[in-house]
């Protein structure tokens, strides 16, 4: 019987930006909830310049009163889980990075979206069978960047951070949480994370999630060889 050799790389990957362009979903849906409410929706680019970060954050900081930010959040998810099957596609390259990572690494994600969307919308996609987690925003009381998410993650998956875990991810907000969370962190510039930010918090940076999974496998080679030769 051929044995199959035990995974011990983890690797967690963000959503939005890092595998998945759901941009004109997230864009419709906050234009049907400021519309829903009578309120001019702001430019595109205040809000994809928050994206990342939970949807209660980005109202806030679109100029809604705090004490209607969560029904603007419950217009929105209602419309969301209309719109993000058909406004939904895999980022270049992503469907690829996530079938080379599983060949070598046990997979979760850790985003801020609703997690039982996103579980939803990657099966659709055909790739919910890959990951062992995936954490949303309603799986936690702080989300990224703080470490709870990556934490809760590594948790049921009954994994400890180590120099073998990592995290994939578009924003600082992902690279903070890793890093407060004691694992690496590889940022992508495929998604709404500015350059000079992601160069500023994240010691690896790659243009897309497979050059980032490449890295990681490259990284894995040179653990190992590192070891045997401690064992020499």
């Amino acid at each position: 019987m051929k044995q199959t050799l035990r995974k011990e790389t983890v690797i967690l990957f963000d959503l939005d930006g890092t595998l998945i362009d759901s941009t004109e979903a997230i864009l419709q849906c906050f234009d049907d909830s400021f519309r829903h409410f009578g309120m001019p929706t702001p430019p595109a680019e205040e809000i994809k310049a928050l994206i990342g970060h939970p949807l209660d954050f980005m109202y806030a900081h679109l100029g809604v009163p705090q004490e209607r930010v969560w029904d603007f959040v419950d217009v929105y998810k209602q419309h969301y889980r209309e719109r993000s099957k058909p406004m939904t596609k895999f980022l270049p390259y992503a469907k690829e990075a996530i079938e080379e990572a599983a060949s070598f690494a046990r997979l979760g994600v850790v985003t801020t979206k609703t997690g039982i969307y996103s579980k939803i919308l990657l099966e659709h996609m055909g790739v919910m069978e890959f990951f062992e987690v995936l954490i949303g925003r309603e799986d936690v009381t702080h989300p990224k960047p703080h470490p709870e998410p990556i934490h809760k993650a590594l948790h049921l998956m009954g994994v400890e951070a180590s120099e073998d875990v990592w995290m994939i991810g578009d924003t600082c907000l992902d690279m903070v949480s890793a890093k407060d969370a004691g694992i690496e962190g590889v940022g992508v510039l495929s998604g709404y994370g500015k350059r000079v930010e992601l160069e500023r918090c994240s010691k690896f940076l790659q243009n897309d999630a497979l050059g980032a999974v490449q890295l990681i496998k490259s990284f894995k080679k040179k653990l190992k060889l590192s070891r045997n030769n401690l064992k020499l």
